[in-house]
Order: C-alpha cells, then sequence, then structure tokens
C-alpha cells in the first residue's frame, strides 16, 4: 500500500465526526499507511470516529492528542484509541503510523455475549487510550499482533478471516491484561464534555474571520467562561483565544499559497484586524514573514509545506 495514498486530509461534520467510511458495512475494517507529515499542516487534525483504532508508530516521532492527554510517541510504540473519544495527530518530520479503524462489532454481533462480557466493558469504560511500549511482555505482544494484521492486508488469500483471527487473539490480550476503570456514567459525562467542546471549536470554525470573544464561545454551549477555559486546557492544551488565531493562522498560510491577494487583505479576511499583530504571530507559528511563506512555498513540492 502507497503512503496516505492520496488521503492528506481528515474529513469532519459539524461535530467533527470523520465522515469518512471505514470499510464496508459488511466489514467494517480499514488499513492506512499514513505519514503525518503530509497532511496539511503536517497534522491529522481534531477528528473522532464510533470506530476503535489501533496505530503503531513505524518511523518518526508524533505528538498525540487523544482525550485529555498529550502524549510524544516515538518509532516502535502503539496506540490505542478508544470509540468516540477526540484525538489529533501531529508532527515535526517525516512520521510513518501504520494503523487500522475498525467497529468493535467486526469481532462479534452487538447482542452475543461475546461483545457484551468482553468487548462492550472496555468501550464503556473511562478509558480513552492505551500506550503499548515493546518493553512490557504482553504489549510486546499486541505490537507484534499488530504487525501481522498490517503484513496480512497485502497477502490476498483468507485477509479478512485471517485478520479477524488475529484481533480476537489482540483484544483478548486487552482484556486479561488492562484494568477497566470507571463507569458507563463517567464515560458518558466524558462524552458530553467532548461534545460541548466540539461545539466550541465547530462554532470557532465557522466563526474565526468575525471578531470572536470568549464570552461568545461560551454562550454556545451555556457554560461559565472559566468552565470553557478550563475544558479547552484540558483537552487541547490551549486557551479558547490560541485556539481561534491559529485556526486563523492555518486559514492564512492557506491564503497566501491559493490566492494571490495581498498579506493586509488575507490578514482581514482570516480575522485579524491588526496587520502588526498577524505578521507578528504567523511568524511565530511558521518561523518566517507571510511574504517569505509565500515565496518559498511556491518552490515546495507538494506535501511538504514549510513550517
Amino acid at each position: 500500500m502507497e503512503i496516505n495514498d492520496g488521503y492528506t486530509k481528515i474529513r469532519t461534520d459539524e461535530t467533527l465526526r470523520e465522515t469518512i467510511r471505514h470499510g464496508s458495512e459488511e466489514y467494517p475494517f480499514r488499513y492506512y499507511m499514513e505519514d503525518i507529515w503530509l497532511f496539511d499542516f503536517h497534522c491529522i487534525d481534531w477528528h473522532w470516529h464510533s470506530e476503535v483504532e489501533f496505530v503503531f508508530v513505524e518511523k518518526g516521532t508524533a505528538e498525540f492528542f487523544i482525550g485529555s492527554g498529550r502524549y510524544v510517541v516515538n518509532a516502535g510504540t502503539g496506540i490505542f484509541i478508544n470509540t468516540q473519544v477526540i484525538h489529533r495527530f501531529e508532527s515535526t518530520e517525516s512520521t510513518i503510523i501504520p494503523n487500522i479503524v475498525f467497529s468493535p462489532s467486526l469481532l462479534s454481533h452487538e447482542e452475543s455475549l461475546l461483545y457484551q462480557k468482553y468487548i462492550q466493558p472496555l468501550l464503556d469504560s473511562s478509558i480513552e487510550c492505551l500506550i503499548f511500549s515493546s518493553d512490557v511482555p504482553w504489549q510486546k505482544e499486541i505490537l507484534n499482533l499488530l504487525l501481522d494484521i498490517f503484513a496480512v492486508q497485502d497477502s490476498g488469500d483468507l485477509c479478512e478471516i485471517k485478520t479477524i483471527e488475529l484481533l480476537l487473539k489482540l483484544w483478548s490480550i486487552l482484556y486479561e491484561n488492562v484494568r477497566i476503570t470507571g463507569k458507563l456514567s463517567e464515560a458518558q459525562a466524558s462524552a458530553r464534555t467532548q461534545a460541548q467542546l466540539q461545539i466550541m471549536m465547530q462554532y470557532i470554525h465557522k466563526n474565526y474571520f468575525h471578531p470572536v470573544s470568549l464570552e461568545e464561545i461560551a454562550k454556545t454551549v451555556t457554560l461559565s467562561k472559566n468552565s470553557v477555559l478550563n475544558l479547552f486546557n484540558k483537552y487541547l492544551h490551549t486557551s479558547p483565544i490560541s485556539y481561534l488565531v491559529n485556526y486563523r493562522l492555518k486559514h492564512a498560510a492557506k491564503l497566501l499559497v491559493t490566492t494571490e491577494n495581498k498579506v493586509s487583505s488575507i490578514a482581514r479576511d482570516t480575522g485579524f484586524e491588526n496587520i502588526g499583530y498577524f505578521c507578528r504571530k504567523f511568524k511565530e507559528a511558521f518561523q518566517v514573514t507571510p511574504g517569505e511563506y509565500r515565496k518559498l512555498r511556491e518552490h515546495t513540492p507538494k506535501g511538504k509545506e514549510v513550517q
């Protein structure tokens, strides 16, 4: 499989739920071979999905933001991301991450004993993600199984049945070794919190070119300004206004490359009222001025954006 295979942008709906179908209704499983560096702005941006995901860092180093956690992950490490947990991956270099995304119902029907006894408890737990290291024997076994699953995808014959066989073995090891904490009510509360965060992020995405205040962001979910600040700091590790500014800068960078508009015009169109402030923040984010960014990108191969 080719790296990224032409897939370099995460597409989501208004709640940040990923809209791409992972596999088919008959076989809800998909294998991806991706390089984070080749995605827009060198990141697989915020999204979530009802499927679970297993990621292996084959090469490079990535920063993973998953639920309320932040993890710097090096080559040889694996990650499990639970269902409906918001996440984002970013890198500062080429970082190869083969990964699989699949519906837990692939392992067993949702009304079956197998699903309710061994699968549902983990899905309903407060576990947002798990990190796998080769230093821990059972986690090393998980990593080896992931590599076997990746290899099967290119084998052709009996691919589906071999994949499910390996997934069941992998899940069995998870169930035996992971201490499932939290109750369903806690998981539901976490889901509500993430939904509120998604609503606020989407408000920013839709209104970034207008003046946007913290108070306006808070009103979208009927929370206090302090609660909103805490929510952004916990899950996104930044403030709402910093998130807004960075979102504006990303759009400004795109306009610098895709249009011939003046820098001052692009600043206004992306919500910056002060051109000096825009240029200062742009250089902080990309290490070059807007004009330099435009010139450099004219001579940069596709997929290698300047940082």
